[in-house]
């Protein structure tokens, strides 16, 4: 279940901006999780989040230099390597330059997401079986981040 919370923290942080624990235990809510301020504020303990300053006071961020270098890697190889994503039911297909697939395809199977069953890679396209139908969009959009340089 902590891992699975992480996630969802990685993913908040990315897609808005939050500025107390109150604020991200609302999100994490909205995502399912029932959470207590004193569970998110171990967790941005383990996760050794910072506050940076923003136009509108601070927000939580992830520091530069402590992004895990597999996450680093992570973004580099999908924004050179990955062209497109679609997806159907449980399964995520994901098109990337000729020879890349198997390379994207075991990077993926680093990350140890929890919704990730597994993947099967081609010469240029890679599927990846989610654990559930409904965390699909979920993956798809973790996916689209890392794909931006």
């Amino acid at each position: 279940m902590k891992s699975r919370r992480h996630f969802a923290i990685r993913q908040i942080l990315g897609s808005e901006r939050v500025s107390t624990q109150e604020e991200l235990c609302d999100a994490l809510r909205r995502k399912g999780f029932d959470v207590t301020q004193a569970t998110v504020s171990r967790d941005i303990r383990e996760l050794r989040l910072i506050k940076v300053p923003t136009d509108n006071g601070y927000s939580y961020a992830w520091p530069e230099a402590k992004i895990p270098m597999q996450l680093q890697r992570a973004k580099r190889v999908f924004s050179d390597s990955v062209v497109g994503l679609d997806s159907s039911e449980n399964i995520i297909v994901i098109k990337t330059l000729p020879g890349a697939a198997q390379s994207v395809a075991s990077l993926i199977d680093s990350l140890d997401n929890p919704q990730i069953l597994g993947t099967v890679a081609g010469d240029d396209t890679i599927l990846v079986v989610i654990r559930a139908k409904e965390r699909v969009a979920e993956v798809k959009y973790y996916f689209a981040r890392l794909m931006q340089p």
